[in-house]
């Protein structure tokens, strides 16, 4: 039926490296992964380490569907209308193809997955199963009562094709095949479908079939509905999967007497055998595991896995009838899946021989930079572990993104271990412990994270709460603590009014000294902020200082007849019949109106006789005429201030604007 071992020199030349798992633990697992396979129907499933390839055979659609070990098509041979079984040559250059419907035996070119030869075997042969046997290829054929086995030499010229092999007429229909290099001229044949279970064994070493052993229902079982058959690789015995009994039976090559089972569960139809014995099963579960993984003559699995749901009925997906096998190299099981839908699926389960295991990884929530830390977790797996066994650890974190190997810890004899760590760098920080798996365990990875805080610097910026005249140019200066490796500031600075974004006006690295200087233009109060964004050791940190700025004011008085200078200041002197305009002048914001003071001298001091409040205009003026009839002699002044926030809004500090002085005369 198929080649389900390679020579070992092959299959030492394709190494493949173990995927590392948080394995599911006891009872049943998933696949490690599943792909979509363009499929109508399958009839056999075989597994190329070489090519890393596998091929499926669809009967229905005519064709040999080639994926690779992903499960992802990488090509499709076709004009093979009702392909069934399957067999690897021993170099892994070709599969030979039964094509029922033909009437032929294809051989494919696994290298480019295209036809490389095809033979004839008669008009109504049909052959539906082929093994390769004492130099020779094998096939079953014959319609309804009149199955029997052919053979052909796919290495000559002219094969030299014999029908009608089995002189016994052991089978109603065609039969199930299969070899072994243990048992070199040995053919194992069982009927397909029937009740009881039919088998046969041939000596075929002379390049003809002698049948050496029959059974009809061997080991009085009473199953039936033969799916699929197996020799093992040391060509002793042919393990059976068949509807009933529910168990994959083991019969011995040499006369089928019964020799064993592997246990599973109801309806089994599958079973493929791995080159070091390991077995496995499968069965048209509904409800419970689907394929059974057990090491050679173990009775019990060593693994189960339960396939999910992924169609529109009430039950799991199926396995395909003869739909499990192995790499030649043990590192995957491959099955074929049918769900309600009738869509099909390549499940493929890494480490399918080895114990799972469970790794735990803990690590404190929060931890500090440059202290110690211990990471603790567990190690746990049905099969016992040997003393000595270790875990790998791995730190990643800012400074070492792509991960920093730590080395290694031993497991203690309960499966807990620990690990101390003191990370350089503050940030997340991402612990890995690696179990790498040995013969009998699967490997296994679990990660813990912990937030380190990284240490505080200091960070000042000179001229907080200072005031500066409008339009002046201040400098300010940032000083920089310590750090790391980052040694760049930012100096922001944000006016005030939501018509002014925040501004970065510098940004660069500070001298030896720490400092970082910048220089700016102010017209508004102010928020002046230094930023150091931080780096893997040092905390980000932000100063913010306010500075303040006054408002541009100036007041001029018209309509005076003369000035002179009195009582130490410029006093602007009015005839009495003359209304005083002031004229004002202030740096402008919408909606800004501006205070207008009046104050008179009187006995001895400056007293306030008028206070209010006037719009400025777009460009920031405005004029106002003191009218009324003025006393004579008495001495006033005047001026115009920004009060904040009275004057209507905030963007400047209170500032007050120089007095005016006046007299009116006659």
């Amino acid at each position: 039926m198929r080649r389900r071992t390679l020579p070992t020199a092959t299959a030492l030349a394709v190494l493949f490296s173990s995927v590392a798992l948080v394995a599911t633990g006891a009872g049943s697992a998933a696949a490690d992964s599943s792909t979509t396979l363009p499929l109508k129907s399958t009839g056999d499933i075989v597994v190329d380490g070489v090519h890393q390839r596998v091929f499926i055979s669809d009967p229905t659609a005519g064709q040999v569907v080639v994926t690779n070990y992903a499960g992802t098509v990488v090509g499709t041979v076709g004009s093979l209308p009702g392909v069934h079984g399957l067999e690897l040559s021993p170099d892994s250059g070709t599969l030979y193809a039964a094509v029922h419907d033909a009437d032929a035996v294809v051989a494919i070119d696994t290298a480019t997955a295209t036809e490389a030869r095809r033979w004839s075997t008669g008009q109504g042969a049909g052959p539906a199963y082929v093994a390769l046997a004492g130099g020779r290829l094998w096939f079953s054929y014959g319609a309804s009562g009149d199955g029997n086995i052919g053979s052909l030499d796919p290495n000559a010229s002219e094969p030299g094709i014999s029908l009608g092999q089995d002189t016994s007429r052991t089978f109603y229909q065609a039969p199930i095949l299969d070899a072994s290099p243990g048992a070199p001229g040995t053919l194992a044949a069982g009927a397909p479908g029937q009740s009881p279970v039919e088998l046969a064994v041939y000596d075929v070493s002379s390049g003809t079939a002698s049948r050496t052993a029959y059974a009809f229902d061997p080991g009085s079982t009473g199953g039936g509905n033969l799916q699929d058959l197996a020799v093992t690789p040391d060509g002793k015995d042919v393990v059976t999967a068949s509807g009933a009994p529910y168990y994959q039976a083991v019969y011995k090559l040499a006369d089928l007497s019964a020799d064993g089972k592997y246990v599973t569960n109801t309806y089994p139809n599958a079973v493929d055998i791995a080159p070091n014995g390991d077995v496995a099963a499968g069965t048209d579960s509904s409800y419970d595991p689907d394929v059974h993984v057990f090491k050679q003559g173990v009775s019990t699995p060593l693994k189960q896995y339960d396939f999910p749901n992924t169609g529109t009925s009430g039950d799991s997906d199926h396995l395909a009838p003869a739909g499990l096998a192995w790499a030649p190299d043990e590192s995957r099981l491959f099955a074929v899946s049918r769900n309600g839908s009738d869509v099909y699926a390549l499940r493929v389960f890494d480490a399918p021989t080895k114990t799972s295991t469970t790794l735990t990884a803990n690590a404190p929530a929060t931890a500090t930079r440059a202290k110690s830390l211990t990471i603790t977790g567990t190690l746990s797996s049905s099969a016992a572990f040997p003393t000595g066994t270790k875990v790998s650890v791995t730190r990643t974190d800012d400074e070492s993104p792509s991960g920093k190997p730590l080395g290694t810890t031993t497991v203690d004899a309960d499966g807990s271990y620990s690990f101390t760590d003191t990370p350089p760098a503050g940030g997340k920080v991402t612990y890995t412990v690696t179990y790498a798996g040995d013969a009998d365990h699967a490997g296994a990875t679990a990660s813990a994270s912990t937030t380190v805080a990284k240490t505080a610097t200091t960070l000042t910026l000179t001229n907080n709460g200072k005031v500066y005249d409008y339009g002046r140019d201040i400098g300010f200066t940032a000083h920089l603590g310590t750090t790391y490796k980052n040694r760049t500031v930012e100096i922001w600075a944000d006016p005030y009014g939501s018509d002014k974004p925040s501004t970065l006006v510098k940004k660069g690295t500070v001298d030896s000294a720490g400092d970082l200087a910048a220089t700016i233009h102010l017209t508004r109060d102010t928020k002046v902020s230094a930023k150091f964004t931080g780096d893997t050791r040092y905390a980000a940190k932000t100063v913010t200082n306010s500075v303040y700025t006054r408002v541009k004011v100036s007041t001029t008085l018209s309509g005076y007849y003369k000035s002179a200078t009195a009582w130490n200041q410029k006093y602007f002197y009015f005839r009495q019949s003359k209304d005083p305009v002031h004229n004002t002048t202030m740096s402008m914001y919408p909606g800004r109106k501006y205070q207008l003071q009046v104050q008179r001298y009187t006995d001895g001091a400056w007293r306030t006789t008028a206070t209010e409040y006037f719009a400025l205009d777009r460009y920031g003026k405005d004029a106002e005429s003191l009218t009324g009839t003025p006393p004579v002699g008495p001495r006033f002044r005047i001026r115009s201030s920004y009060i904040d926030p009275t004057s209507g809004d905030n963007v400047n500090t209170t500032t007050y604007g120089a007095w005016k002085y006046f007299v009116f005369t006659r």
